[in-house]
């Protein structure tokens, strides 16, 4: 049996209208975009005997891929509605969940916490015709306050980033191990992101020098040893390259593939099937944070609420969601269907606003993220 094992995860997300804005924009970055989300098939179907890797789509990109002006505008390039069923008929990946409409959960009002992650579930369950079976938060931005949230949700386990997983005394720990958190008498499965690897899996990696460096990390850990590596799956050229011979699945997935046919001593796992067989004792307590992006850290959000400007949008966002709260306890949200419609309509506006896109770019989206909550303003009953 080895020692080691590897489970490999990637996050695929476009903040609604990003897919048309480009097919009409920048045709060829779209492409490239698109054929990211395809290409994975290819080389898991290739490898199914011995490849398992997560994947995690947004509630924003599932509704554009299933978008039928969406899939007739790129039937030239990619079949969305062929890629969605061959994902579908994979037994060699495992779905997470997240917030539908991508939000940085500890920065929103936790009002809007419940609906983000049931509309997100209900969707995967919808394209895939399966449960996401964990949870991947969006720009891996994790409080403990979520897990009851997520255990009412139905998740078994969350994947957090490494730095933020520490020891009751508030020592760090091994990020080789799955953990156990609890708040409020729930209680979930943590499993630590390798901050380190998966910078490497982001940008580039040898399939030799990756084997080495798991081997060189776990030395010293008691087995059975896990390495969760995580990213972004369709951002960077290291995923988007055209070319096998240059890209994430041709130059690093399938010859790491190989070495582990000939007996490398890594095993490729699905979490939620290691962690029925090897549950999690130690209890831990993770920080409030997120992963590392730009030049940020990720033990704080600046990300998104570093600026003023972004302090302020944040702002907006409370309160036009405050607003909502106060119309929806009207009498005529129970009585007024043309209330309840425009209600409706402003809800999912103020759930699109939380994306975390808008605050990340700072002043580059933040005019598309006022546009929104100006039109929610204008229909708010």
């Amino acid at each position: 049996m080895p020692e080691i094992f590897h489970a490999l995860g990637l996050h695929m997300h476009q903040p609604l209208g990003n897919l048309t804005l480009l097919l009409d924009t920048n045709r060829w970055e779209a492409e490239q975009i698109l054929l990211a989300y395809e290409r994975p098939l290819r080389f898991l179907k290739r490898f199914e005997q011995r490849a398992k890797v997560h994947f995690g789509f947004s509630g924003t990109l599932l509704e554009q891929l299933t978008d039928p002006q969406i899939q007739q505008k790129s039937r030239d390039r990619v079949d969305l509605s062929a890629m969605l069923e061959g994902y579908k008929g994979l037994p060699n990946i495992e779905l997470v969940g997240m917030g539908y409409y991508h939000p940085v959960f500890p920065i929103i009002p936790k009002e809007d916490w419940e609906e983000q992650l049931w509309l997100h579930r209900d969707m995967v369950e919808k394209v895939f015709g399966k449960k996401p079976a964990g949870f991947f938060p969006p720009e891996m931005g994790f409080t403990m306050e979520m897990i009851p949230y997520l255990v009412e949700a139905g998740y078994s386990y969350a994947i957090v980033d490494s730095v933020h997983v520490r020891r009751e005394n508030g020592q760090p720990v091994s990020p080789c191990k799955v953990y156990r958190a609890e708040w409020q008498g729930k209680g979930i499965a943590i499993v630590p992101r390798e901050r380190d690897l998966s910078n490497a899996q982001q940008s580039g990696m040898d399939p030799a020098w990756f084997t080495a460096e798991i081997k060189n990390k776990t030395k010293s850990a008691p087995p059975p040893k896990l390495i969760t590596t995580w990213t972004d799956g369709e951002n960077g050229g290291w995923f988007r390259n055209l070319s096998d011979g240059a890209n994430f699945w041709g130059y690093f997935f399938a010859p790491y593939m190989e070495k582990i046919r000939l007996g490398e001593e890594i095993e490729p796992v699905l979490l939620s099937q290691f962690i029925a067989e090897y549950p999690p004792v130690e209890k831990v307590e993770v920080r409030t944070g997120a992963w590392n992006v730009g030049s940020t850290s990720g033990y704080d959000f600046s990300q998104w609420t570093g600026t003023s400007a972004q302090k302020k949008a944040l702002e907006q966002i409370y309160k036009l969601a405050a607003r909502y709260w106060e119309r929806s306890k009207s009498q005529k949200a129970t009585s007024d269907l043309e209330f309840k419609r425009k209600l409706g309509e402003v809800r999912k506006l103020v759930l699109q606003a939380e994306t975390s896109c808008y605050l990340f770019w700072g002043d580059s989206w933040l005019p598309q993220l006022y546009e929104l909550i100006e039109r929610a303003y204008r229909i708010m009953p």
